[in-house]
């Protein structure tokens, strides 16, 4: 049985056969999908099929396991960004970068959370662009005629990166006509009442319940096409155009504030901030030196205690992004040029320009963000109060004498916009054609080029803060003692002394002066390849027991990835760093074999063997490196299908990697924490008094621990070991990045009924194993990894310390030892393992019409990996917390059921998306993750499963036109609360925004029309 789609493959010549179900098919106005037939095992003249491998011919099934979503998948979802139809894979970890503040707006895919520099992704069969720069947000998501997603290493194939899968997007081909498509969607949320509600309320923080309507987000494309001279030239062109409106996190009651627990089953509280729109001072001299005061909120000039109340301490995000505003605009166009059965001239060019920002309140800043001594305010400034003069200056209250003074002020003016802005110009071209009926080829290439400019809000000048400060009082008005003097002019007083102020003017001056910051960076990717293939069946060349004969393809590929980052001064002011220009080569040979060995005899319907083979060669590694790929397929009958791939797939590091494995710097260590072989000052468990305790300088490590840093015993708890300031020196990089390894495994079966027509079920399990993983690892990697393991070389090896025993020296001298690493190397295994079941079932109807189902389930087995030989596997499937970061579950699934009427006029689907539970990892009983006997957590530790349901309503009127409505998350469902939530999912809104629908219930209405 193969999937028919009536369309060509516009690529490299490289065709992906499909033997794994499709997602749900959905029948439109303007697509056509055929049914399936388990029967039919030839396909018809143009169809496409996924076998992922390049070899041009049909097969029964494919070996490796491909998931397939539709145009009709993605039309049902009015998605705005491709990564929101992924998201819904089991087989992909999920990624909202829409949905995060803190992200730089690319979308990037990752298959079986495994990075997204381990997921090759492809446009009709090409590479999208550099690893590094990628960015799907270039796919215009109308234009999608399928999504192919093949799991599993694929190196040998399709070269480096392909060690987690490769995700194929196919783009509608030779387009003819007009045609219209447009969709508008928003979100419809009862907020209600929970246990951020009442914290926020305790905090005097507002909230927001009741119906909310909004994040607003349109999208609407013009495609046009047409053929000349006989169909021998095709051309065709689009332009999109994509708007997303801002959600504040304020906007849902679950994310009112930033839910903090201190400890395991601590208290809970809000994040507080103290820039607070009522004002905070602390005087830096006298009586009260360190004191922290705010400005009384009721408006009144007297200062209050610094803490949690209304008008006091602030919620630091509030007005933060949920949903990202954004705006992009995509345009490209194709030609297909037939000279001849033999020569065929293609080439596409694809641009896109995305732009979107972060908001952040605008505020005067703690002095110490400048590294620079304490504002000064003058003790005679009108704006003081008796008592608040006496408060910051004692008995000089009221002089010119001038105090120092931490001041934090956020205004209440509009917010400050950090802006992200992406584009990409992505050409194809090349000649491809087939030669008799045994060859084809197909030389091509790839010039991908990636930007972006980050354009973040400056800090205001230092200086006009503190000019705006010194105030005098000239004919009863407040004057800038700048201004009187001469020295600035353009001064305007600051009143930092009372609550709310909004006064623009002094913004304005505050920031004036001020470059706009900006770094831009740039990915370019130059890729070019010659495949041919071959049917040696046509000359014979076959086994005596199959009809047919031995193909192979063979390629030679060349690319060159470059990464250059530059920035102004302003950037550097502010930010810090170097410009960089990196890049590196690769020159790569490939052969493929596919051996059918016997067919359509008894007990051996079919037996097929597949190889392939590559070789390649990077500048930046001064050794070859081979992968490769071994597949078989046995089908006793045509009802069941056994399949096996074996893969090896490499990966080089990409050309960041390289530079952040081999460019030494130096930095001191963040946070608080110093030498854990120092004396540190801690509560303890006093053994002698259960329930209460003492103080103890000891150590955190252990002498044994200590010694395998390398100390001697006489130092063991010396005061000699504190690092200045707490802060140890880090030196990251200087390592050798080599290519990572993986080996895969894939063995599943497919069952085909003839007795039950059009039902396809197939379960596969899949084994990833990577050795020498690529990575960034900080400091607390090898410190805690040390201190964990009570001594493991592999991680104490990272503390190198001088020859007096410390971790400090200084950055100028070039230092061999005093400092932890950090950075980008290879480190042991990550593993990944589980199982994937998919399903389809056509369902005729009669006169009624039909029903389609479709079923796309994935078990994980294991989602993590090992730190070191010394160290048990981590396995985190099921967990989050404690380093489990992927924050898969065990189980998720995705079922659709699509009616159909028999004119095809109309049709109901729906789907139901169940994400399976999550775990703290401090209750996984796992030491491995942190889970101990002893430590069970109560309150967060457990998130249930979750059920969503997907309704879209289809009319197709005069097969020209086509009316969607729909609803996903049609229940509305909140998403769930975690306390910390930061980290875990690098998110401030108290859940996991990527895997959970965090905004609520999203209606669409979408709309085609061809002409």
């Amino acid at each position: 049985m193969m999937l028919r789609h009536s369309v060509s493959f516009a690529a490299l010549g490289a065709a992906l056969a499909f033997a794994a179900p499709a997602m749900a098919q959905q029948a439109t106005a303007d697509d056509h999908v055929s049914k399936p037939d388990a029967a039919d095992t030839t396909p018809a003249d143009g169809d496409i099929l996924v076998t992922g491998t390049r070899i041009l011919r049909p097969n029964i099934a494919s070996a490796a396991p491909i998931t397939t979503v539709t145009a009709q998948d993605i039309k049902a979802q009015s998605p705005t960004n491709i990564e929101e139809v992924l998201n819904r894979l089991p087989q992909i970890a999920p990624d909202s970068q829409q949905n995060y503040q803190d992200s730089d707006g690319r979308q990037r895919i990752k298959l079986r959370s495994l990075g997204f520099e381990r997921t090759l992704v492809l446009i009709d069969g090409k590479r999208l662009g550099t690893q590094n720069g990628e960015d799907a947000g270039i796919i215009p998501v109308s234009l999608i005629d399928r999504v192919d997603v093949l799991t599993g290493g694929a190196s040998s194939v399709y070269g480096s990166d392909a060690v987690a899968g490769v995700v194929n997007f196919v783009l509608k081909p030779d387009f003819k006509g007009i045609r219209i498509d447009g969709n508008y969607n928003f979100y419809n949320h009862q907020n209600r009442a929970n246990i951020v509600t009442q914290q926020a309320q305790a905090s005097s923080f507002p909230t927001n319940t009741g119906m909310v309507n909004d994040g607003g987000r349109a999208d609407v494309t013009l495609t046009a096409g047409t053929s000349l001279f006989g169909d021998k030239l095709k051309v065709s062109g689009f332009v999109n155009y994509k708007h997303q409106d801002l959600v504040p996190y304020d906007a849902r009651s679950t994310s009112a504030c930033q839910l903090v627990q201190t400890g395991t089953d601590g208290p809970l509280s809000c994040s507080l901030s103290s820039y607070s729109v009522s004002g905070y001072i602390s005087p830096r001299s006298g009586a009260n030196n360190g004191t922290a005061y705010v400005n009384n909120p009721d408006g009144t000039r007297t200062f209050v205690p610094y803490g949690a109340g209304a008008g006091n301490a602030a919620n630091p995000y509030d007005g933060y992004s949920y949903q990202r505003a954004f705006t992009r605009v995509n345009a490209g166009g194709f030609a297909t040029l037939k000279l001849s059965p033999a020569a065929e001239i293609y080439g596409s060019g694809i641009w896109f320009r995305d732009k979107s920002t972060n908001r952040f309140p605008t505020r005067v800043f703690a002095a110490a963000n400048y590294g620079s001594d304490p504002y000064q305010v003058n003790c005679n400034n009108p704006f003081l109060s008796a008592s608040q003069a006496s408060a910051i200056c004692g008995a000089a209250a009221g002089t010119a004498t001038l105090a120092p003074i931490d001041v934090r002020y956020r205004f209440n003016v509009p917010y400050l916009i950090d802006t992200y802005i992406n584009s990409a110009i992505r050409a194809t071209g090349g000649v491809r054609g087939k030669i008799g009926d045994a060859w084809t080829y197909d030389v091509g290439g790839v010039y991908a080029r990636n930007q972006q400019d980050y354009m973040p809000a400056s800090l205001p000048q230092f200086a006009n803060v503190n000019r705006s400060l010194n105030v005098v009082n000239v004919n009863g008005t407040p004057t800038c003692a700048s201004v009187v003097d001469g020295t600035d002019k353009n001064c305007v007083p600051f009143d930092a002394f009372k609550a709310g102020n909004s006064n623009q003017a002094l913004v304005n001056y505050l920031y004036s002066g001020l470059a706009t910051e900006k770094q831009t960076t740039v990915g370019i990717l130059y890729d070019v390849q010659a495949n041919v293939t071959g049917d040696l069946g046509k000359y014979g060349i076959k086994s005596p027991f199959a009809d047919q004969g031995l193909a192979f393809a063979a390629g030679v590929e060349y690319r060159e990835d470059r990464q250059f980052s530059t920035a102004n001064a302003a950037f550097r002011a502010d930010n810090g760093g170097s410009d960089s220009d990196l890049r590196q080569h690769v020159w790569e040979g490939n052969i493929e074999l596919q051996a059918p060995l016997v067919q359509h005899k008894p007990f051996i319907e079919e037996l097929q063997v597949n190889a392939a083979g590559r070789l390649s060669k990077y500048s930046s590694n001064p050794d070859k490196f081979t992968t490769w790929k071994l597949e078989g397929l046995y089908a006793p009958v045509r009802d069941i299908v056994f399949r096996a791939s074996f893969n090896k797939a490499q990966r080089a590091p990409t050309v960041v990697e390289a530079y952040q494995a081999s460019n030494i710097s130096y930095s001191r260590q963040g946070g608080s924490q110093n030498d854990f072989c120092a004396p540190v000052p801690r509560q303890i468990a006093d053994p002698a008094n259960p329930g209460k305790t003492i103080t103890t300088t000891a150590p955190l490590a252990s002498r044994e621990v200590c010694r395998a840093t390398g100390l001697s015993d006489s130092l063991y708890g010396s005061a000699t070991l504190l690092c200045p300031n707490d802060q140890c020196t880090v030196r990251s990089g200087g390592f050798t990045a080599a290519p990572e390894t993986a080996y895969t495994q894939t063995y599943g079966i497919i069952l085909k009924p003839r007795f039950v027509k059009g039902l396809v079920f197939s379960v596969d399990r899949y084994r990833i194993k990577i050795n020498n993983s690529l990575g960034y690892n900080d400091d607390s990697y090898y410190t805690d990894g040390c201190l964990r393991s009570n001594g493991d070389p592999f991680f104490c090896s990272g503390i190198v310390r001088a020859a007096n025993g410390t971790l400090y020296a200084a950055a100028g001298t070039n230092p061999t030892s005093g400092f932890i690493r950090a950075g980008t190397t290879n480190y042991y295994f990550s593993i990944a393992r589980g199982w994937d079941f998919q399903s389809q079932y056509a369902l005729g109807l009669g006169k009624v019409g039909r029903m389609d189902l479709s079923f796309n389930g994935s078990l994980t087995t294991f989602a993590g990996g090992q730190d070191s030989p010394l160290q048990p596997e981590r396995n985190c499937a099921g967990y989050y917390g404690n380093g489990c970061g992927q924050l898969l579950p065990k189980w998720s699934h995705a079922l659709r059921a699509t009616y159909v009427t028999p004119d095809d006029g109309f049709n109901a689907s729906f789907n139901w998306r169940y994400v399976g539970s999550l775990t703290s990892a401090n209750n996984s009983g796992d030491p491995a993750i942190g889970g101990t006997p002893d430590r069970v957590q109560k309150t967060f530790g457990y998130i249930a499963p979750v059920s969503y349901f997907d309704l879209a309503l289809t009319f197709n009127i005069a097969k020209r036109y086509s009316l969607r409505l729909i609803a996903n998350n049609l229940l509305d469902k909140a998403p769930p609360i975690l306390a910390n939530s930061y980290n875990i999912s690098l998110a401030r809104n108290n859940t996991i925004p990527a895997r959970y629908d965090s905004l609520g219930r999203n209606l669409a209405v979408g709309f085609t029309a061809n002409f």
